[in-house]
């Protein structure tokens, strides 16, 4: 009983000392998380990931092999890589801003 008692006592006290940790709020952690950046140029008349993946498959008429987006040289961009119909890879960089494609 002894042994409960101070295993007891141990884990609330692990728990009050948990209590005083604090974590920043989700939204401040992925503020620059590829995700977020996709979601907030969709929000701003930008162009979303998702639609940049199918502006492309559909130009292309090939299998799209990887989607992310990314930071280059201060622009967000979606870089998409596409097994074309010929069999060629191709990678495309679709600015997340405007929709051009670099």
């Amino acid at each position: 009983m002894v042994l409960t008692k101070s295993v007891s006592m141990l884990i609330i006290g692990l728990l009050m000392v948990l209590s005083t940790v604090t974590f920043p709020p989700a939204a401040e952690a992925g503020m620059h998380s590829p995700l977020h950046l996709a979601r907030r140029n969709s929000e701003n008349g930008g162009i979303s990931l998702n639609e940049a993946v199918r502006r492309v498959q559909h130009d292309t008429g090939g299998r799209v092999l990887s989607a992310e987006t990314q930071q280059q040289g201060g622009r967000t961009v979606h870089r998409i890589k596409v097994l074309t119909p010929s069999g060629h890879v191709r990678v495309y960089s679709i600015d997340a801003q405007s929709g051009a494609s670099r």
